[in-house]
């Protein structure tokens, strides 16, 4: 299922500095991306498990730093999904300038 949507805008120029504006975003996504997953792979190494393992399987018992630690790594983890899921929301926008 996709959704049209229509922005009216007053000429070409503006037209042109949202899509420029929507593709930055998404570079700052993508920046984003890569330094979640540099967090993400710290703590996989610190304590030699997979990310989706420790979501699984582990609790803050588990983890050196207890309960902030566990809770820095499942948030990182689930500030990821977003940011992949949003970036892959604006991927497949289709941009049409009439």
């Amino acid at each position: 299922m996709s959704i049209e949507m229509v922005i009216e805008l007053p000429d070409r120029r503006t037209a042109q500095t949202v899509q420029y504006v929507l593709e930055s975003y998404q570079v700052r996504l993508r920046s984003s991306i890569r330094r979640t997953r540099r967090r993400l792979a710290s703590f996989e190494e610190r304590y030699g498990t997979s990310t989706s393992h420790f979501l699984a399987e582990m609790s803050a018992e588990d983890l050196q730093g207890g309960d902030l630690e566990y809770v820095e790594w499942a948030g990182e983890a689930k500030l990821l999904e977003g940011l992949e899921q949003e970036l892959r929301e604006l991927e497949n926008a289709r941009i049409q300038l009439q």
